[in-house]
């Protein structure tokens, strides 16, 4: 099965033509809206790249309880 996403929105311009593993791989600046600031505070809890963040348990747990709030309300 095939999946696709336009990923625009939500990427800098200079990663929107990226394949998924190395938008991944990429810096978490290469988030619309992230600065290498963030990006550099974020290193602090070992979050270097958008596959970092996007598997970092506190980030899941966050994600898991504000979803069941959404649900629940």
């Amino acid at each position: 099965m095939t999946v696709t996403a336009d990923l625009d929105k939500v990427l800098d311009k200079k990663y929107e033509n990226l394949s998924l593993p190395e938008v991944l791989d990429a810096p978490v600046a290469a988030l619309a809206g992230v600065t290498d600031a963030h990006g550099e505070a974020l290193a602090a809890l070992k979050i270097k790249t958008v596959g970092d963040l996007g598997r970092n348990k506190y980030v899941r747990w966050a994600v898991a309880m504000a979803d069941l709030q959404d649900r629940t309300h």
